[in-house]
């Protein structure tokens, strides 16, 4: 066995015997075994495409094979580390079957029936075999002595393994064929790339150096410059040097897989490019992602990929089209400048919002191939228009044909599933019906019936929804099946194979009508009827959607995004209309600036605004206290769905320069790289919403001036090199200067002058704190001191809030005495605070008492039904009316009872109660 010359016994293999060897060795590494074994070998000649007709010929079941081989395998030890080795029984097994080819059959090449002879010959290797494929045992022996048969013959005309042979089984291991796909159809019309295909042949038609390197952002359309060249070269449309031609596309990942052992992967690189060299037909690589051949199979300039292509390539006998993005290219490719020399860039640009419409009118009829609906025209531009402006992290045309690709999968689901609105509903009704079954098990509570009541008359309107939707759901499934009927019939379409929406009952397709004699013009007509009823019948929320078009496309932009970027609904018009009204409602004392800033807000939602910028940009300026802050929570509740649509950053943290990189993220090299800022992830993460910079007068100026080109542009680019989007950001500042100049003109109401005058007088005091370019890109909004009246209304508020707690957990009413009203006005006019003073005032002294109060009225066992908080000139005291004791607490009552351990001893000072029947 020491003996075997193992060198000169590989090249005796046929080259799909020696592929398997080297999947076999990478087999092993996979799987950390210090050897490579029969069970290897065996297992991947298996997975050889050639070999499975072998297999089925002589009656042997490839499956169950693998299943054996595969717990063979497994139970093989592992051995981290260990150098890797042929076992001795491979080796006997490429010994013998050697001996079957050139004794028993006269040749000197060792052929997959050879390999198969001698496992069953061979009495040491046929229990080598019992072990782990006892099914082999099976083949049909006729059959094999057939075989070998008829692959005997005399020396001199053995077919000896040619390079032109192995250079072909090096290509269909790792290189994927993109001109048959072309030839095939398999690869979609490019559109709009006619000037990078043009440069693209001019470099590959020379007669050195013609390497071009596609360069390009990710998703511009890098690879479909290339698949425009196959099409081009199976439609003959391309020079005579390049009629011919193959274009392949060389998988990198695929050359790396199992390439555990040294020199391996530099084996099959070498195998790749000595095929392209003696290929009989001119062959053009196509390397995407062409930075991962730094490193590749080696360190960076040590025997890489790169640095094994470098050759060929200088010398014109490679020619290879490589594809990477600016940023890989800048960092792996440029560094190496023998690299560089040997490739022509081709710069791939991101199209503008015309051309990808154009692109996308060419892909838009294999997605309605695939999808089986019908994409309308305005969907494709709202696609390219909508991406565009909302989706600024991705490029052209990718992110506009990933829209209109998701867009048509949610129209074709829709027509095939039930509507997800009906589905909520009905699992809500299923949820109310557990909870009223596990009530029911429960003893008889005051709770239990009041929650019982509240189950009963939630069930009645949601079943009154469910019949509703239903209703509406099986109309819209009649008018779309009639819609799809009608159109057809005028405007036939061979891509489309009529989807039947899903019945509401049981999910199952309905068949469409059967077509009926009519004119395209009657068509027509009846066409649009249907088309008005249906729109009627779906009134703002269609269930069904028929068509992909750009109400569609917009609804999918807004479940990525979270912007209502689609039509305004009835009860969002109400919203914007009425915006001032409610605002006033929460900020009071503030008419003039509410009213402007309700004003920019509808331009904005009615789309009149410019949309390279955001939305708004307010600047509000006045004493602490006068509601600028909560205008900023306002807004956020209103407009844009709660207060977590509300970023807020105190700009006070910000009085040193180079606290700029917390807000943009530390530049590259410097701690926290690749961490984000505090402005630019917030931002990022919730591009829709309002952005609160409190105090921004008390920012150093070179913090303030980063925000020039937020204000200008909608822009703002981070530390990682991002751009971050802000047009869809509200951007809300506060700030406390030019608070006495208000305060002394507020004082006298007959000097007070009109809010436009009040902002020239302001202007001064502000450039003391702001450069005239950061004021001139803001609107600035006085905000003046509030009255008594207006504070009277926020003191309102505040205990409105109280109230609403108190009912909510105690059953209580609560009211407010003219005395303790006073007390907590007085206290915010003599503040400097302002309306911040009555909040902190609540929770510092009204709060202690009234929780006192209520806790030891639990203790105590006591029903409270109403309570007047008063004033005494000190502290706050409490009248309480106290109900007759009840068999069954009140719910509040109960839960607190259970949860507050009661005290005996009553603090001091926390007011009067006294007691009254009801």
């Amino acid at each position: 066995m020491s003996n075997i010359d193992l060198n000169r016994l590989i090249r005796t293999l046929e080259p799909n015997l020696r592929v398997g060897l080297e999947t076999a060795a990478s087999l092993a590494v996979r799987h950390q075994h210090a050897v490579v074994d029969v069970a290897h070998w065996l297992r991947s000649l298996l997975d050889i495409a050639a070999f499975s007709a072998v297999f089925e010929e002589l009656k042997l079941s490839s499956e169950m094979l693998r299943t054996e081989l595969d717990a063979a395998i497994a139970d093989i030890p592992r051995e981290a580390g260990a150098a890797l080795a042929l076992s001795p029984n491979l080796l006997a097994l490429g010994r013998e079957s050697f001996l079957v080819a050139s004794l028993q059959c006269g040749r000197n090449v060792v052929l997959l029936a050879d390999l198969l002879a001698a496992l069953t010959g061979d009495s040491a290797l046929r229990v080598v075999v019992r072990g782990i494929a006892p099914s082999i045992r099976n083949l049909d022996r006729a059959m094999l002595d057939k075989l070998l048969e008829k692959a005997s013959g005399p020396s001199d005309q053995l077919s000896v393994p040619t390079a032109t042979s192995a250079g072909n089984e090096f290509l269909r291991l790792y290189t994927h064929d993109m001109t048959a796909d072309a030839r095939a159809g398999r690869i979609d019309p490019v559109i709009g790339r006619d000037a990078e295909l043009r440069q693209l042949i001019d470099i590959l038609t020379r007669r050195r150096q013609n390497n071009p390197i596609l360069v390009g952002e990710a998703g511009v359309g890098k690879t479909a410059v290339a698949e425009a060249l196959a099409l081009e070269i199976a439609a003959g449309n391309v020079p005579a040097r390049l009629k011919d031609v193959k274009l392949l596309l060389l998988d990198l990942s695929l050359l790396q897989a199992g390439a555990g052992v040294k020199g391996e992967f530099e084996r099959r690189l070498h195998g790749v490019v000595d095929a392209v060299k003696t290929s009989s037909e001119p062959i053009i690589l196509f390397i995407d992602e062409a930075h991962g051949l730094i490193g590749a199979g080696g360190q960076a300039g040590q025997g890489d990929a790169a640095n094994i292509l470098k050759p060929a390539l200088a010398r014109g006998e490679l020619r290879t089209i490589a594809a990477t993005t600016w940023s890989e290219y800048k960092r792996f490719i440029e560094k190496d400048a023998a690299l560089t020399r040997r490739f022509q860039t081709v710069h791939v640009r991101e199209p503008d919002e015309e051309a990808a419409i154009r692109m996308l009118r060419g892909v838009a009829q294999s997605l309605k191939i695939h999808h089986k609906v019908r994409i309308r025209d305005e969907a494709i531009v709202a696609a390219v228009r909508l991406s565009a402006r909302y989706l600024p992290d991705r490029q052209l045309p990718d992110k506009a044909i990933s829209l209109i690709d998701t867009a048509a999968a949610a129209v074709a689901l829709a027509r095939q599933t039930r509507p997800e609105a009906l589905k909520q509903l009905t699992d809500e009704r299923d949820l109310l019906e557990t909870e009223a079954n596990w009530l029911a098990r429960e003893p008889e509570t005051p709770e239990k019936a009041a929650r019982l009541g509240e189950i009963a008359v939630k069930q009645q309107q949601i079943v009154a929804q469910i019949e509703a939707l239903r209703s509406q759901f099986e109309e819209e499934n009649r008018l779309v099946r009639e819609a799809d009927r009608l159109e057809e019939f005028f405007s036939p379409d061979d891509a489309i194979v009529p989807l039947a929406p899903a019945d509401s009952g049981d999910g199952t397709n309905v068949a469409p009508f059967p077509p009926q004699a009519m004119t395209a013009e009657a068509a027509r007509a009846a066409f649009a009827v249907t088309e008005r009823t249906l729109a009627a019948v779906a009134d703002q929320t269609a269930l069904l959607p028929r068509v992909v078009d750009k109400d569609v496309v917009a609804s999918i932009v807004a479940r990525w995004t979270g912007i209502p970027v689609g039509k305004l609904l009835a009860d969002q018009i109400e919203t914007v209309k009425t915006l001032d009204a409610r605002l006033k409602e929460r900020v009071l004392g503030q008419d003039a600036a509410i009213e402007r800033i309700a004003s920019a807000m509808r331009a904005s939602r009615a789309g009149l605004s410019d949309p390279r910028r955001p939305p708004a940009v307010f600047l509000l300026v006045g004493m602490s206290g006068t509601g600028k802050t909560e205008t900023a929570l306002s807004l956020a509740d209103m407009l844009y769905g709660g207060s977590r649509y509300l970023t807020t950053i105190n700009m006070s943290e910000f009085k040193e320069e180079h606290k700029i990189s917390m807000l943009l993220g530390s530049p590259p090299g410097y701690v926290g790289y690749g961490e984000g800022g505090v402005l630019t992830e917030a931002v990022r993460r919730r591009p829709y919403g309002v952005l609160l910079l409190d105090e921004i007068d008390k920012a150093h100026p070179g913090v303030q001036e980063i925000f020039y080109q937020v204000f200008d542009k909608g822009t703002l680019r981070d530390g990682e090199g991002r751009d971050i989007d802000f047009k869809n950001t509200t951007i809300v500042m506060t700030a406390n200067t030019g608070s006495e100049m208000i305060a002394a003109l507020a004082a006298d109401p007959e000097t007070m002058p009109e809010a436009e005058a009040l902002e020239a007088m302001l202007l001064p005091e502000l450039q003391k704190h702001f450069k005239p370019a950061f004021l001139g890109r803001t609107t600035v909004l006085p905000f003046m001191p509030l009255g008594t009246e207006t504070l009277s209304g926020i003191v309102d508020i505040q205990i409105g809030r109280i109230r609403e707690r108190v009912a909510a957990t105690y059953g209580t009413t609560l009211s407010l005495s003219p005395a303790a009203r006073d007390a907590l006005i007085s206290r915010a006019r003599t503040s400097e605070m302002g309306a911040r003073a009555i909040e902190v005032m609540i929770a510092r002294d009204l709060l202690p008492v009234l929780s006192t109060f209520f806790l030891d009225a639990v203790a105590a066992g006591k029903k409270i039904t109403g309570i007047t908080i008063g004033y005494d000139g000190q502290r706050f005291g409490l009248d309480a009316e106290e109900a007759a004791p009840q068999e069954f607490g009140t719910p509040g009552e109960s839960r607190l009872s259970d949860e507050v351990a009661p005290s005996g001893k009553r603090t001091r000072g926390a007011g009067r109660r006294k007691a009254t029947t009801p």
